[in-house]
């Protein structure tokens, strides 16, 4: 397996084989949380316009995201894991809109998968990965806006590879 660390809006067009996105402090956080708390599914779009169309035709019930750290007009949620921790979605289709990850997602057209991750969900997103062993893997670190590189989506490709090589990993034990 051939594993690509690639980051921001390019290394999302260009990624190629089976991809992850990542986007952790927001975007891919909080769809973990909403996909935890009954959401049925969530559309992921680049832009508000899309996603507005979207509710109007009836393809999704709830619009979350944001526009550089903003919740849109006509959004019902922000970007934010504490926001929607308490919010049961039942059955609901999600749309979402993000600076970095849903652009990221967009972006990645080359994809044979796709997959949106984060730290919170990097050990299933690495097993789903390998399933069936692909000849490619590109891990995309989406960053500030798509435009600026971060820590935290940076370390997230590194510890995705780490475990799709299955390297050991650090784990964290919660006390008390």
């Amino acid at each position: 397996m051939d594993i690509r660390i690639d980051s921001l809006l390019t290394g999302a067009t260009g990624a190629t084989g089976v991809v992850a996105i990542i986007d952790v402090f927001r975007a891919f956080t909080t769809a973990a949380v909403a996909l935890a708390n009954n959401a049925a599914r969530i559309v992921m779009v680049s832009s508000v316009e899309e996603a507005l169309a979207l509710r109007a035709n009836g393809t999704g019930q709830i619009r979350m995201g944001e526009v550089r750290g903003r919740p849109p007009d006509g959004f019902d949620f922000g970007n934010s894991p504490f926001e929607v921790s308490g919010i049961d979605f039942a059955g609901k289709t999600i749309i979402q809109r993000t600076s970095a990850g849903t652009q990221g997602i967009a972006a990645a057209s080359q994809a044979d998968r796709l997959y949106a991750a984060s730290l919170v969900t990097a050990r299933a997103t690495a097993q789903a990965m390998r399933e069936p062993e692909p000849e490619v893997v590109t891990l995309v670190a989406m960053g500030k806006y798509a435009l600026t590189r971060t820590d935290e989506d940076e370390l997230c490709a590194l510890h995705l590879r780490n475990v799709l090589e299955g390297r050991p990993v650090a784990r964290m034990e919660r006390t008390g």
